[in-house]
């Protein structure tokens, strides 16, 4: 069988509060268990900037106010297999971010088990994966100037 990889997006979430901005991070109960902003997998012939707001859909209940693509793309191979993703190996990843207007989030209590809205330090610290403080920083840097 050929090893592949899942075609994903990665979605750091946020919202603005006053003059602070603030992060959306999950709590990952779904195969793993650590802290994640919104990502998911993409659909068969589904384009980027609709599967961006359907992961948020899913994941928080909410529809984003701005989406920005932040061109940043990367790949990575999962710490193990995973029985409901047969052949595949791991992910790539495309970068976006997503301003939310709200901050109630209905989680989907199959893969979260809790949110947090947290400053850019206390998300970074609260990050399970290195890739994932990347890309938050990524974002924090073009939402700063």
């Amino acid at each position: 069988m050929n090893s592949k990889y899942r075609k994903a997006i990665f979605v750091v979430t946020y919202r603005k509060e006053k003059d602070k901005i603030l992060y959306l991070i999950l709590k990952r109960k779904l195969h793993w268990t650590g802290w994640e902003f919104p990502k998911g997998g993409m659909e068969k012939k589904e384009k980027l900037i609709p599967a961006v707001k359907r992961e948020l859909r899913e994941e928080t209940g909410n529809i984003p106010i701005k989406i920005n693509n932040h061109y940043i793309s990367g790949r990575y191979k999962y710490p193990k297999r995973f029985d409901d993703r047969p052949g595949i190996i791991g992910q790539t990843y495309k970068l976006f971010s997503a301003e939310l207007k709200n901050k109630k989030i209905k989680i989907d209590k199959k893969e979260h088990s809790g949110y947090k809205w947290l400053d850019f330090e206390k998300s970074i610290r609260k990050l399970t994966y290195p890739l994932q403080k990347r890309c938050i920083s990524i974002v924090n840097k073009k939402l700063d100037n």
